[in-house]
């Protein structure tokens, strides 16, 4: 068995074993969750798989392509989480064998595993594979769309060394459709970061023309055709309104922090520090003096990566919406210093310097102090209970009654041997035994956070709201949230289509004349409101969320 064969079956059988188990185990979570998988589910009963609803109205802030994973999924193994976040489990497997390769490709063997492991093993990349937001397949198609234009650069350049069997024009073309399908799966901005790359590059080469304008027309073409497949038939069908929305959505992201997340300038690299530990404190190393490439195609490509790093993270740092996954494109170019920095210290080329080891106890540090505190909080919520005094819905969450013991700090335990045990073997200068204890060790402790965290944490945050949606399932009823914006109502209620256009106003729901029973759950803090609406009688309240109904007049 060739090597190729073997790491390739090896990341396969890895992705499989730590994506897809426990995918259900735990509630869609609101907001990006629950509305992605219900715009999925909608798509299958609608049966219209060409246009995006949610709440069975025409959604214009996200293309389609994701929402076909998630009902094909959902239409494989059923309505739920395991279906909706399948599709990026998928993502995972293909993103690590396709490190893998371009790393052998670029470098050797050992440089794919290393950059593959890199991805595989940080803590943000790996988590995303486990979830069932758009990104992991947006990012992947980006990143993808650039490679192959690099390629067709070197094909172009005549660069030597690297093996190109196809023609310049494959590489172009079918960059240019990857990137389409990027476009199609959340938007026109994966364009704007590739022509942005592409520009800054262009500055780097001292505005000499590395390509020429009909060849990047030739490539936004090919980007176009798999865009118009949706794009244009959209507006052909059902004309500019969608375009003219999504237009001005994509705007307001841009210009407010539209999507309700507000943050301070620095935002989005403390969460790529943190976030991608412990990749990101090797990565920080390459932005140094470092060994120049054997070869020069190995030289510019770590230059596009550079490049692709910065400009992805000055744009999301310019945009006024601050979410932790509008810089998740960083992971690629990140994983990728990582694993050159990594591969260089392996080799003898640089050492393993004392800032290094201070980088990753200050970052892994973080995870166990939280993961070791997270534990002792949750035994003793009369000690942090005051430090929410000022928020009545904060303080109603912590009376969940979660069961918490002193068994789940073994997450921060773990973590806390796997550092020393890494840096134990750094300092006897074992490299390679310490970064695949290392590499390998952080998705095992993300496991078992998850297994003994994420559900605590769900039930804190939202689980009695998403229980009382889901007993209502199957009821001829009318649900609704008030005070605080959800999608879980319509997921977990699995709402069908709307019959009656007046359930859309809320005054009618409350006061009207109405046909079937309305529920609506609110949050402590906004109850308020609804004490203006006498026919809404309270019937429980849990955790901070309070569950009103109100009954058909008798006749």
């Amino acid at each position: 068995m060739s090597n190729t064969l073997r790491y390739t079956l090896l990341f396969t059988c890895a992705g499989m074993l730590f994506f897809i188990p426990f995918l259900g185990g735990v509630h869609l979570f609101d907001w990006d969750e629950i509305n992605f998988a219900e715009i999925s589910r909608e798509m299958i009963v609608t049966e219209d798989y060409f246009r995006v609803y949610i709440n069975f109205k025409p959604f214009w802030e996200k293309p389609p392509f994701f929402f076909w994973l998630q009902a094909g999924a959902m239409s494989a193994f059923g309505v739920g989480e395991f279906a909706a976040r399948f599709p990026n489990a998928v993502c995972g497997i293909f993103t690590l064998v396709l490190l893998f390769r371009i790393g052998q490709k670029l470098y050797d063997t050992q440089f794919g595993i290393i950059w593959a492991g890199a991805y595989f093993g940080s803590v943000l990349p790996f988590l995303y594979f486990k979830s069932g937001i758009i990104d992991p397949w947006f990012n992947l198609f980006i990143f993808l769309g650039l490679y192959y234009f690099i390629l067709f650069y070197w094909k172009k350049e005549t660069f030597q060394n690297i093996s190109l069997t196809r023609n310049k024009w494959h590489y172009l073309l079918w960059g240019g459709f990857i990137l389409g399908l990027a476009i199609i799966t959340k938007g026109p901005v994966a364009y704007l970061i590739a022509v942005l790359t592409m520009g800054v590059y262009w500055l780097f080469k001292k505005f000499r023309l590395y390509i020429t304008p009909g060849q990047l027309v030739l490539f936004s073409i090919s980007a176009l055709l798999i865009t118009f497949a949706w794009f244009g038939i959209e507006y052909l069908k059902n004309g500019p309104w969608f375009i003219t929305e999504f237009t001005r959505y994509q705007y307001r992201l841009f210009s407010t922090p539209d999507a309700g997340h507000a943050g301070f300038p620095g935002y989005h690299f403390v969460v790529l520090f943190f976030g991608v530990f412990p990749a990101s404190v090797f990565a920080i190393r390459s932005f140094f003096k470092m060994p120049e490439e054997k070869h020069i195609y190995q030289q510019d490509f770590k230059r596009w990566m550079s490049i692709l790093f910065w400009v992805v993270l000055i744009l999301f740092t310019i945009v006024k919406s601050k979410i932790v996954h509008y810089s998740s494109l960083c992971y690629f170019p990140m994983t990728f210093l990582a694993a050159l920095v990594i591969y260089k210290i392996i080799k003898k080329e640089i050492a393993f310097r004392p800032v290094l080891k201070t980088g990753l106890w200050i970052t892994g540090g973080v995870f166990v102090l939280a993961s070791l505190a997270l534990p002792v909080a949750g035994k003793n919520i009369d000690l942090i209970r005051p430090l929410f005094k000022k928020d009545p819905f904060a303080v109603a969450n912590l009376e969940a009654g979660i069961y918490w013991s002193y068994v789940d700090m073994i997450p921060g335990i773990f973590l806390l041997l796997l550092l020393g045990t890494v840096l134990y073997f750094f300092r006897h200068q074992k490299f390679r035994r310490g970064f695949i204890c290392l590499f390998a060790g952080v998705p095992v402790y993300i496991l078992l956070g998850l297994i003994f965290f994420i559900n605590n944490i769900e039930g804190y945050s939202q689980r009695a709201a998403i229980e009382f949606f889901k007993a209502r399932a199957g009821e001829d009823c009318y649900v609704v949230t008030e005070g605080y914006k959800s999608y879980a109502q319509l997921f977990y209620f699995r709402k069908p289509p709307v019959t009656n256009q007046k359930e859309y106003d809320k005054n009618w729901l409350y006061t009207g004349d109405i046909d079937k029973p309305v529920y609506v759950v609110t949050k402590v803090n906004k109850l308020n409101k609804l004490e203006l609406y006498p026919e809404l009688k309270k019937i429980g309240e849990k955790n901070g969320f309070v569950f009103l109904k109100r009954d058909v007049k008798k006749e």
